[in-house]
């Protein structure tokens, strides 16, 4: 019996989003592909941002794919972390931001 909605046995089930619409899977798969090239930033850049937005969005399937892929890029224990630790500075700073609009409204109300 499966304990959570996330099986680690669909990420390799990806490219059959295409199924249901190829020319648009395609559209996405030819972006996703061009996206990951060399370019300004390195393939090993690009993995190690990657896994860290893939904290950020918090999806299980990405984080094992660019966990993966980070350590065949030669990315270690240690630039993981960080690169998490920022990805979590940048997700808690935008809640905080956030706190702005909330006094805001609160200054706004109690005029």
């Amino acid at each position: 019996m499966q304990k959570t909605y996330y099986d680690p046995a669909d990420l390799k089930k990806f490219s059959k989003i295409s199924e249901w619409n190829e020319t648009l899977g395609e559209k996405f798969f030819d972006y996703y592909g061009k996206v990951f090239e060399e370019g300004a930033l390195t393939e090993r850049e690009k993995s190690l941002i990657a896994l860290a937005v893939s904290h950020t969005v918090q999806c299980p399937y990405c984080i094992d794919a660019y966990t993966g892929d980070a350590l065949q890029r030669g990315i270690t224990k240690e630039e993981m972390m960080e690169a998490l630790h920022v990805s979590a500075a940048i997700r808690g700073g935008a809640a905080l931001v956030h706190g702005v609009q909330m006094m805001n409204k609160v200054n706004k109300l109690e005029m």
